[in-house]
Parts: C-alpha cells; structure tokens; sequence
C-alpha cells in the first residue's frame, strides 16, 4: 500500500521554492520502532515496490527469511519525487539535485518519528542518494550500503547522462531510443557475447542483439513516462557530497556509520577504481569502512542480477 507524507515549502538546492511535494512510500515487515529499520532507495527506473511478491524489484533479497527478513526488520521505500510511480509528475525536473532528493527523505524519516536507521542501501542512483543522506545526517545510520553507485557524478556519468538528456529531449522516440543506448552501458561486451553470440531470430531478419534492445526500448515505454526517465537520468548527473562541504573529506568528517561499498567487476557506469579510492580516503580519516566486488559479465546490471554474491557479502549485516 503506498502512504503519503507532504512537504511544505521546500527550497531545493538551485533555489527553487515547491509550496507542496508529497513523497509516497510503502512498508514491509515490521511496524516502524518496532525493529530495526532498513531503507532502500531505488534506482533510475525503480520505485518504492522493492519487496512486493509480484514486482518487487529487489524481492531476490529483501522478504520472508531472505537477506533482509522482513520476519525481523522494518523495511521502508520512498518513492523518487517524479518518478511517477504514485501518479505525481515533476516537468521542472533540472530544479533539484540528488542532495534535495536526499533532504526530502531525510525529513520523511523525521516525520515518521524514525530515531536511527539501522541500514541505508540502494543501487546506482539509489546508492548516490543514500550517500547523500549520510553526509547530510553523518550520525543517524548503523550502517550505510551503496551498491553499483559512488558519492560523486564522474565526467563519464555526466557525459553518459547529458548524452541521454539529448536523446530524451530531440527523438521522436525519447524512450524507446535512450533506453536502448543506456542498455548498452548497464551491459558488456562479454555479457552481450554469453548471451546472443551474434545469432540471429527466428526469421533471421535481426541479430538477437538488436530484438533484445528492442524490447527493453518497448518494454519501458509502456510502464515509464518521459518526465520520469528525465527527472532520474538528471539526478544521476547532480551527485556530489562534497558540493555542500567544499571538498569530501569535510563531508564526511563526523560519520559514525560503517560504510560498505559494493561494487561490480565489469561496470562500466561506477567502475571499482573509484570506490577503493573512495575507501582509501575514509580509510586515512579512521571511518569504517569495508569494500565488496561483486564478480560478474554482466557490467553495471549486476547489482540486479547477483543476489548470491550480495547476500554473501552482506548476511554478517544482516
């Protein structure tokens, strides 16, 4: 069931006054106080569906005696202001930022009276936003969990995102076309490989490849709208907690949490480069902090598709 909590007056980072945003969210498990509470934020075309039995996009570990038992844990989702999964539509999408995003939730859990978060996880975007909330609330959680995702938007994030905004603004076919292009980033070479093989369909009119991406071009044109495949791919570009702080060390100076970074071999959107840099730095500032490579073809995707790994790397959490 989604619930709803309103925002009033709300100025966002690039100055821009909202009078109402009603943030939508759904629970599962445990009543809020009455266990540990888990957050998850959810990626670009996600939502706040994240444990449902029929669509819950991260059910694989979140649920009755899964990773994240809901037996034993509160488990709470926001919806993405824009996303449109509760109906709502933000068409002036380039006036927030990931770090109001991060504001917006962090008051929610104010609101709902929520006096520490157990763990804050989430994937790609939803990874950003969660480091987002820690560095805006660096003693609220136990433990923070970005997967497939960094504090940052890197030059080929931003390259990545501007080139699908283009896409998104100029084609006759906003959605299909950018979905289809960004799939080759959420894959790999090897991956496409395993996969197709360069065989082509039944009537040999197309390479396997080519129907593939055509479907997920269709598919997400039926169940997204332009506004909300705007609204994400934006933020995704805006992610940075050092912008607030000057620089990330200042960002993260007073975090109590533990840190776990969990990112994929193959990823071609938050190579793991960048996330032993990342731990290094907290590394020398004495935060705790440990990093995770999921082992995977798959490229960035993996986060979706590896659950094994995932729970291996986290059940000591959990």
């Amino acid at each position: 069931m989604l619930n709803k909590i309103t925002i009033r007056n709300f100025t966002t980072q690039r100055d821009v006054r909202f009078n109402r945003l009603d943030i939508s969210y759904q629970l599962f498990g445990q009543d809020i106080n009455k266990a540990p509470l888990v957050l998850v934020v959810h990626a670009l075309t996600g939502n706040s569906d994240v444990a449902g039995v029929e669509k819950g996009w991260w059910k694989a570990i979140i649920g009755k005696s899964k990773l994240i038992d809901t037996g034993k844990y509160t488990v709470l989702g926001f919806n993405i202001p824009g996303n449109t999964f509760d109906g709502s539509v933000i068409d002036n999408y380039k006036s927030f930022t990931a770090y109001d995003i991060a504001a917006l939730f962090n008051n929610c859990l104010m609101i709902l009276g929520v006096k520490m978060v157990y763990a804050a996880l989430g994937g790609s975007l939803g990874g950003c936003i969660a480091w987002e909330m820690l560095a805006q609330k660096p003693g609220f959680f136990k433990y923070v969990i970005p997967v497939a995702a960094d504090w940052k938007s890197t030059d080929w994030i931003i390259g990545q995102t501007y080139v699908q905004d283009k896409i998104l603004q100029d084609s006759k076919r906003p959605i299909y076309d950018a979905r289809m292009m960004a799939m080759l980033f959420y894959r790999t070479q090897h991956s496409m490989k395993l996969k197709f093989n360069r065989r082509t369909t039944g009537d040999s009119s197309l390479f396997e490849i080519e129907s593939w991406l055509s479907h997920h071009g269709e598919s997400l044109q039926k169940r997204f709208s332009l506004a909300a495949y705007k609204m994400m791919n934006h933020l995704l570009a805006t992610v940075d907690i050092s912008r607030q702080k000057g620089s990330f060390e200042e960002a993260v100076k007073d975090v109590t949490a533990t840190i776990i970074q969990i990112n994929i071999n193959s990823d071609l959107m938050f190579v793991e480069d960048e996330c032993f840099q990342t731990a290094d730095l907290l590394g020398r500032m004495q935060i705790k902090n440990h990093v995770y490579i999921i082992d995977s073809v798959h490229g960035h995707d993996a986060f979706l598709i590896e659950h094994e790994q995932i729970t291996t790397y986290l059940k000591k959490y959990f």
